[in-house]
C-alpha cells in the first residue's frame, strides 16, 4: 500500500450513505430554516407562497430529487472498494452543482436580484426535496446489510 492510500481518509459503504444523508439534511434544512425566516406574517400572499413553495418541493422531489438521491445511493452501495474515500458519497459532478447551487444562492441573496418574498419561495421549494431525499440515504444506512444481501 503506498502512503498516499494510507492516508486517504475512508469509511465504510454503510457510513458514506449516513454521510450522504447529513449533508442532504443539513443542506435542506438549512434551506427551509431561511426560507421560513422570511415569511412575514401579514402579507397578503403568504399563504398562497407557502402552498407554492411545498407544491413545488414536493413535484420537484417526486421528479427529480427522488430519481436522483436513489442513483446516489445506488452508486454508494456498488462502489467496488471495501474502504472506499470518504468523499465519496457524491461524485465529482455533484460536488461541482452543489458548489454551484450554494454559489448562486449567495450571489443571488447578496445583490439583492431577487426580492426576499419571492426568494423564500426558491429557499422553501429547494428545501423541502433535499430533505426528502436525505430520508432515502437514512434508509440505505439503517438497512443496508439487508439490502446488501437482498
Amino acid at each position: 500500500m503506498s502512503i498516499a492510500q494510507s492516508m486517504k481518509p475512508w469509511a465504510p459503504k454503510r457510513h458514506l450513505l449516513f454521510f450522504a444523508a447529513v449533508v442532504w439534511t443539513f443542506a435542506g434544512g438549512m434551506l427551509l430554516y431561511k426560507g421560513i425566516s422570511l415569511l412575514h406574517s401579514g402579507t397578503p400572499l403568504q399563504s398562497v407562497e407557502i402552498g407554492f413553495s411545498i407544491l413545488g418541493g414536493v413535484l420537484f422531489y417526486l421528479f427529480l430529487f427522488s430519481k436522483l438521491s436513489m442513483k446516489h445511493a445506488k452508486r454508494i452501495m456498488a462502489l467496488k472498494s471495501e474502504k472506499p474515500c470518504a468523499f465519496s458519497f457524491f461524485n465529482i459532478r455533484s460536488y461541482i452543482l452543489m458548489a454551484t447551487m450554494i454559489s448562486s444562492g449567495i450571489l443571488l441573496r447578496v445583490f439583492g436580484v431577487i426580492p426576499p418574498h419571492y426568494l423564500l419561495i426558491v429557499y422553501i421549494t429547494m428545501g423541502i426535496p433535499l430533505f426528502l431525499s436525505s430520508l432515502r440515504f437514512y434508509y440505505y444506512g439503517i438497512y443496508f446489510r439487508r439490502l446488501v444481501k437482498g
